[in-house]
């Protein structure tokens, strides 16, 4: 019987080593298709066609690790949020948080702080090919690589895998969701105060929504339809 309860409730030490280990990785294989397109220029390097290529190898590569990694804590991708009840209103919740976002982004915030001289705004358009099969490819990476792998990722796995390693859930749900936010944060690697507030707001907000409804469909929906909006408006506006 002690056996069977061992399995069915790993340690917390084994949580925490897992999770570490899981994270690290995954890290890494964000990072490794951006290195490898950066560094071999391979048609064209990051950009065009490519851009397809990283959202896939990014979604496939963190599912099957996340999938290794929750079935080692005997958990599934239930524990982690992914899954659909209330999916009108968590959709809703999803489109509402998105697009106000982007209406802050483009109507107010990025007019008012350099347009088209600013660093992020730069960095996407040397990722454009002009090509409207590079364009849906670039939609491609923000909705699948971003909206959904990096929810699965920062925002289910992350919170819902940390916070067991506490004693109190409601203290170990707000740590893991500061930690996820800051973590996630920097791996965008900001540079100043407006890169930082930049982040840290959608950021947050994603972060909310999934505290609130606890599941991943809101904020996946967020994050996926900001990206879609922004990847299209900065073509749209500043593509030369």
């Amino acid at each position: 019987m002690m056996a069977n309860t061992d399995q069915k409730h790993p340690s917390k030490s084994k949580i925490l080593v897992v999770f570490i280990l899981t994270i690290i990785i995954g890290y890494a294989l964000f990072i490794l298709p951006d290195i490898f397109f950066g560094i071999t220029k391979i048609n064209g390097g990051k950009t065009g066609i490519n851009l397809l290529f990283i959202a896939l190898f990014q979604f496939a590569s963190i599912v099957f690790l996340l999938f290794i990694s929750l079935n080692i804590l005997k958990k599934d991708f239930k524990f982690i949020g992914l899954e659909f009840s209330n999916l009108k209103r968590d959709i809703l919740f999803g489109l509402i948080f998105g697009f106000l976002w982007t209406a802050l982004q483009f109507v107010l915030i990025i007019p008012n702080t350099g347009g088209a001289n600013r660093d992020d705004i730069i960095a996407m358009l040397t990722m454009y090919d002009g090509s409207l099969t590079g364009t849906i490819a670039f939609i491609a990476l923000g909705v699948i690589g971003g909206g959904i792998t990096e929810e699965i990722f920062n925002r289910g796995y992350f919170i819902n895998t940390l916070k067991c390693i506490f004693k109190n859930p409601k203290t170990g749900t707000w740590v893991s969701a500061i930690l996820s936010i800051i973590v996630f944060s920097i791996g965008h690697m900001p540079t100043d105060n407006l890169a930082w507030f930049d982040i840290l707001v959608p950021t947050i907000m994603y972060t909310l929504l999934f505290l609130t409804t606890k599941r991943l469909t809101a904020s996946i929906v967020a994050h996926g339809i900001y990206n879609m909006s922004a990847i299209l408006l900065t073509f749209y506006i500043y593509y030369p």
